[in-house]
Formats: structure tokens, C-alpha cells, sequence
């Protein structure tokens, strides 16, 4: 009997690949139909996509959930419609006496804990429809902004004077487009992305991912080290047992120091469950990872 693959796949993808022709593609090349990402890059990005195979579709969102690096150009002096080079322009400005020190003065007000307003060409839900379908019928909407991080907002010349290169450092859920707009925005004109490429997600960098068509089973990272950015818990046979089932457990079943969510795993490294704070003095399970026969 073939085992099923299981694990996580750190995949480079290439421009003009959409996340879900990756997945696709790799439902075939992996014989599995169980296969997921943790985030959406735009057909025109490249970069870190984490692609879940098994059981990891079920921690998902734990990969969801972590930083992420990206590097693109910021175009100064024209707006687009979706604010990347793919959108119509509407409106230019003329920028040319803006000196890299004033952009990175500007890149200093956005960094930090900063509030931020979804574009709308993106998956967020307005009155249970989402954004990119409401551009595409004509219709824009008012949108709550929100709270990111940008954690690093580096800026770099190009031999263009309104081209500069970016690195940004961010939590989940930030919008770079956006940023790149905001960003023409505070030096008083506008501004759109390009050539945008995600680096990093947690500790999972460009420099480990595959290129779709070299992704085979030698590929897959096993489930215990997927959740290598949380804290790892180790639990002998009796707690173990307790975890497979389900239970929910006293905060000093194990020992944790940070707030959750940790990853459990048995004496010989396997990966349990995701366990999360409860109610006082206990944890509970996020996710239980099914005993593989």
C-alpha cells in the first residue's frame, strides 16, 4: 500500500501562475487531491508560496498567520486602477524633484503599527461579497481600514529617478500595493507597484523553495517541521494518548513559555496536535493530527 503524501512544499512560483494552478498542478504531480496554499500571490508575483499536502492542510492557517518578506519597485508619479502595472492608469503627478531621502522619510510614517485600506482588488468580504468581484462589476466601496505591521520598509534607487527598489518586512494581511500607494501618497502624488516578490514567509525563505516543476515527494517537508515557527512542546505516551483524543488538558500538562498556539509533539518528533490557550489553567486543541496506520 502507497503511504499518502504528507507535509509542506516551499514552492518559488513563477509569473502568469495563479496559487491555484500551483495547487493543481501539484494534485497531479503528488497523486493527492488533499493539497492547499496558505496564501494567495497575484497571478504577476513570484515567490514563496507554501503549499500543504495531507494532514498540513489542516494547519493551514498557522502558515496563514506568519510575517512575510516581499521586494517589488514602487513607480512614483502614476496611479492605477489596482495599484500594480496590470491596472489602467488614473491619474499622474509629476514627481520628478522627489529625492531618495524624502522617500525613505516617507517609508519611516509607514512603518510600524499602521492602519490600512484593503484595495479593492482584493479577496476581503464587503457585505458578503468580495472586493475583487465588486471592482470587476464596476463598483467600488467604502472599506474599514486596517491594523498591520511593517516591521522593515527599505528603499533602494534605481537608475530611474522615479523607480525605487523595495524590501518590506510585514505581518499577515498587509497589502503591498496599498503600501506602495500610500507611499506616493505621503510624498504628495501617487504611485504603483511592480515586479513584486515574496521572499519570505516566517522562516520558510526563497532560498529552500522549488520551482513548480521540480516539486516531487523529496520536496514535501514533514509535518512537525512545517510548525517550526511555533513553539514545540514534547509529551511522553500517557499525554500523548490524552492529545489523540482530543482532550482538553491542564496549562501544565507541558511546559510552554510563550502564548500559544504551540505544536505537540510525541518522544520521537512526530506531530500531534496544535494546542491554544482555554478557558483558565487549561489548553485546547486548534487541530488534531489524525494517527497515520
Amino acid at each position: 500500500m502507497t503511504m499518502r503524501p504528507d507535509g509542506l512544499v516551499v514552492v518559488d512560483k513563477a509569473a502568469g501562475w495563479t496559487s491555484h494552478d500551483v495547487v493543481a498542478k501539484l494534485r497531479g504531480v503528488l497523486g493527492t487531491k488533499k493539497v492547499g496554499h496558505s496564501g494567495t500571490l497575484d497571478p504577476d508575483a513570484t515567490g514563496v508560496l507554501l503549499v500543504g499536502v495531507g494532514t498540513v492542510t489542516r494547519l493551514l492557517r498557522f502558515l496563514t498567520a506568519l510575517p512575510k518578506r516581499y521586494t517589488c519597485e514602487v513607480v512614483l508619479g502614476t496611479e492605477t486602477s489596482t495599484l500594480d502595472a496590470a491596472g489602467e492608469i488614473t491619474a499622474t503627478h509629476d514627481m520628478s524633484d522627489v529625492s531618495i531621502e524624502s522617500v525613505r522619510a516617507a517609508a519611516g510614517t509607514l512603518t510600524g503599527d499602521i492602519l490600512q485600506v484593503p484595495p479593492m482588488v482584493s479577496a476581503v468580504k464587503v457585505g458578503g461579497r468580495r472586493l475583487h468581484e465588486l471592482a470587476r462589476d464596476g463598483v467600488e466601496v467604502e472599506r474599514e481600514p486596517r491594523p498591520v505591521t511593517i516591521h522593515q520598509f527599505g528603499v533602494e534607487p534605481t537608475e530611474d529617478p522615479l523607480v525605487f527598489r523595495v524590501d518590506v518586512s510585514c505581518s499577515s494581511g498587509t497589502y503591498v500595493r496599498s503600501l506602495a500607494a500610500d507611499l506616493g501618497h505621503a510624498l504628495g502624488g501617487g504611485a504603483f507597484l511592480r515586479k513584486l516578490r515574496r521572499t519570505q514567509i516566517g522562516s520558510f525563505a526563497i532560498s529552500q523553495a522549488f520551482p513548480i516543476e521540480k516539486v516531487d515527494a523529496d520536496a514535501l517537508i514533514d509535518p512537525a517541521t512545517s510548525m517550526r515557527d511555533y513553539e514545540r512542546v514534547a509529551v511522553g505516551s500517557a499525554t500523548a494518548v490524552a492529545i489523540t483524543h482530543g482532550r482538553v488538558l491542564p496549562s501544565d500538562a507541558f511546559t510552554v513559555r510563550g502564548p500559544g498556539p504551540w505544536a505537540v509533539v510525541d518522544d520521537a518528533g512526530t506531530l500531534l496536535a496544535m494546542y491554544r490557550p482555554h478557558r483558565p489553567g487549561t489548553v485546547r486543541p486548534a487541530v488534531v493530527i489524525p494517527v497515520r496506520s
